[in-house]
């Protein structure tokens, strides 16, 4: 299962990023405008040594493209890459890494919404990319729900929202299909609308999507252990730990 993941993970940047190359690390490269990337182990390393020297020439190529000096991968994958980038000074954060068991869990329907997938020329596409930014506390990019669309019509990315009675997403996530793996990712509820049940039935629109389109591994990293006993009322359980280190 964590072999798919890590494959996944290689896999899933690389429709808007250029992988660089830095030994036993992979630095990608956003092209264009849109969300940052990371560097990662490179795909067959896992396991492997990774040395201080090799997270320094990284992040000195970080710091010489303006990118953040960001690192995330799985700790159960690669157990050597945590001590490497912890010397050279950046902060090191857990995440649980869950999986979905089986079909998920039913959760109760949230009142006075409705919750649906969002197609690239839907009226609701602004709304729902806007509504996870403003969740996390900064407004979305320019040109972020054209993006988005874009991704959607590629194939790329698969959007759910749960929109109010004016069609306005008051939450919103995406799931993003590689073969028959995809992650869920971005799920957020604007402050307002919180403590409703709605990231919780957007994410299970999402499964639902994914299983209708063939995804056989749906995974997802929770933010902290009270997020993943959340995700847990919908079949997921934790597999493994999802390290992200930054400056």
């Amino acid at each position: 299962m964590l072999k798919r993941i890590e494959t996944y993970y290689d896999s899933v940047p690389r429709s808007s990023a250029r992988a660089e190359a830095f030994g036993p690390l992979t630095l990608f490269v956003q092209e264009g405008q849109g969300w940052p990337y990371y560097a990662r182990p490179a795909l067959g390393y896992e396991g492997g040594a990774v040395a201080v020297e090799d997270v320094e020439k990284v992040r000195a190529r970080q710091r010489e493209l303006g990118v953040p000096e960001a690192f995330e991968w799985v700790a159960e994958t690669t157990p050597g890459l945590r001590a490497a980038v912890a010397a050279t000074g950046l902060t090191v954060h857990e995440h649980p890494l869950m999986v979905l068991e089986g079909e998920p869990l039913a959760v109760p329907a949230p009142e006075g919404v409705t919750v649906r997938m969002v197609g690239a020329d839907d009226t609701a596409l602004e709304t729902a990319v806007a509504a996870p930014h403003a969740a996390f506390g900064f407004p979305a990019p320019p040109g972020a729900a054209a993006r988005v669309g874009d991704r959607i019509t590629a194939g790329w990315t698969r959007l759910a929202a749960a929109l109010d009675g004016s069609g306005d997403a008051l939450a919103a996530g995406q799931h993003q299909p590689v073969g028959a793996v995809s992650e869920v990712v971005g799920v957020g509820t604007v402050p307002a609308a919180r403590r409703r049940g709605l990231g919780l039935a957007v994410t299970a629109a999402l499964v639902a999507d994914a299983r209708a389109h063939g995804t056989e591994l749906v995974f997802l990293t929770a933010s902290d252990a009270d997020v993943a006993r959340l995700y847990g009322r919908l079949g997921f359980r934790t597999v493994a730990t999802a390290l992200i280190a930054e400056a």
